[in-house]
């Protein structure tokens, strides 16, 4: 991931405070920046009526249709929505527009991992005076947990993304290779692969923060602890130690194709068998399909191998909130965008165009989860989603300075990927660096 610019200076202890990972999931609004008194229904609903302009920033492609479907609902609202860029860049983009006082977007996508660090900052708003912190049986806890931050609500979950094995069952069944189950079967799979055909690897990786973290999650492991301005980061926790340690001789060994995810070359090598597997979130379909068209029919889903025999394990991989920027000058309007791509009918427009739902109805739902998928020659994948996303590992956190964190992975965990450097070593420094941050930020980090 590039380098940051990073966000703002060191807060105050009462700003903080904000952090506090997991909350209060019955928000009231207290930490609100609604200037202190609740906006009711009949407000948002004022704003609609009398309309206005609207400014959002997502790269998500699921939310055309949602511009579409409100601005026909509602023709007094014109929305203009740009994509400034994916995830960091987004980010940095936003800091920047903040920092300018000027094009500041009213509603902002910002990945789970990223909002505690805008919370922090007071970059977004807390929408529980809005009733948004009403919403909690709506949703999934995984994604709930994560918008909740300090017994405020700092945006609202438009999706999820428990994690599955993708694979090609066409390269698996060539080189008779069976699904493993477990990680270590992963690793003697992406060998006898890499053995039958020197130009095949069983999966990509040159170093993302996104799947490290999610690996340690799923393998139990908390390197991170948040309690208010307290901070803990070890990488070297039982979790952690699994991962570093299993995933070690796939790295030595060359066992994974050296090749960038999310390029041409990336989507090409998933299309032609270069690359057999995928162990990500289960947004990526949509992403198969479009950028790996040529390999339709060919690939198929499968549970996550799991760290101990037998388990059930699971852990998040991406997942999106939409926010809404404390310097939008209509903040009302913009909450009444956010509920409907998140709630109302935008959500049923999004998941009809591919989005993994993070709403419980939706998870459980017999049309959900009967859908067969063309491309995984018409598999009803949500069934193996649905499981993942009840399996997830309940306990993490990330940091409230989260995505300066992922900005320095590559300045160190990435060092095990092109130098001597283990991978133990490497997280150890990301902790260090990490840590020293923090530090300077005003947090007590140990």
């Amino acid at each position: 991931m590039t380098r940051l610019v990073r966000l703002a200076a060191a807060a105050t202890a009462a700003m903080l405070a904000l952090t506090a990972c997991g909350g209060d999931d019955g928000d009231d609004g207290a930490t609100g920046d609604t200037g202190g008194a609740a906006v009711s229904e009949a407000d948002v609903q004022a704003a609609l009526d009398k309309g206005g302009n609207l400014l959002v920033w997502a790269w998500d492609n699921t939310i055309k249709d949602v511009v579409t479907g409100f601005q026909a609902k509602y023709p007094k609202v014109k929305v203009e929505l740009v994509n400034a860029g994916t995830g960091d860049k987004q980010y940095t983009a936003v800091q920047n527009a903040i920092a300018a006082g000027s094009g500041v977007p009213d509603v902002a996508q910002i990945e789970y991992y990223a909002l505690p660090q805008f919370a922090l900052a007071k970059s977004v708003a807390n929408l529980g005076g809005y009733g948004a912190g009403g919403l909690q049986s709506t949703f999934t806890p995984g994604p709930w947990n994560a918008v909740n931050i300090g017994g405020g609500t700092f945006g609202l979950p438009i999706d999820s993304g428990p994690m599955a094995l993708f694979y090609n069952k066409e390269v698996f069944d060539k080189h008779g290779i069976q699904v493993p189950a477990t990680w270590t079967e992963y690793v003697e799979a992406a060998r006898k692969l890499h053995k039958a055909d020197p130009k095949a690897y069983i999966t990509g990786d040159t170093g993302d923060a996104g799947f490290t973290t999610s690996m340690i999650w799923q393998a139990g492991g908390k390197p991170y602890q948040v309690d208010g301005t307290n901070v803990t980061i070890n990488f070297a926790d039982p979790g952690s130690t699994k991962f570093a340690t299993t995933w070690q001789p796939m790295i030595t060994e060359k066992l994974v194709a050296p090749i960038p995810p999310w390029t041409d070359e990336w989507f090409k090598a998933l299309a032609d068998g270069t690359i057999a597997s995928l162990p990500t979130g289960a947004w990526m379909p949509g992403n198969l399909a479009s950028g790996a068209a040529a390999a339709s029919g060919k690939w198929r889903v499968a549970p996550m191998p799991q760290w101990e025999a037998g388990g059930t394990a699971s852990a998040e991989n991406g997942g999106s909130s939409l926010a809404v920027p404390e310097k939008s000058a209509n903040k009302a309007l913009a909450y009444a965008f956010v509920k409907y791509a998140a709630v109302d009918e935008g959500k049923d427009l999004r998941l009809k165009a591919g989005a993994f739902p993070a709403t419980s109805a939706d998870l459980s739902s017999p049309a959900f989860l009967g859908q067969e998928f063309p491309y995984f020659g018409g598999q009803k994948a949500n069934e193996i989603f649905a499981k993942s996303a009840q399996g997830v590992v309940t306990g993490w956190s990330y940091l409230p300075f989260q995505v300066y964190a992922n900005s320095i992975f590559n300045d160190t965990v990435g060092k095990a990927y092109v130098s001597p450097t283990s991978l133990a070593d490497a997280l150890k420094s990301w902790q260090d660096q990490s840590a020293k941050y923090g530090t300077e930020q005003g947090f007590t980090v140990k």
